[in-house]
């Protein structure tokens, strides 16, 4: 299982809120934060800033593979 970090008190009910109004569990409705989040930062200074290269054939923002996903 991958790090998770603690939510304060204040995030985690703001996300127990989201959830209900999702009639979704709250692991799922982080998922989807994460997921709609992550279509709006650019992409190309996450990548620029990754301290994580090795994971870049899988990553969500890597440019060259979004590209080539939208050509498919």
């Amino acid at each position: 299982m991958a790090y998770t970090p603690a939510l304060s008190l204040k995030y985690s009910s703001i996300l127990r809120r989201i959830a209900w109004a999702r009639n979704e569990p709250m692991t799922r409705t982080i998922q989807i934060v994460i997921d709609e989040y992550s279509k709006s930062v650019e992409q190309e200074q996450i990548c620029k800033l990754c301290r994580d290269k090795t994971k870049c054939d899988h990553c969500v923002f890597n440019n060259k593979k979004n590209k080539h996903q939208k050509q498919q």
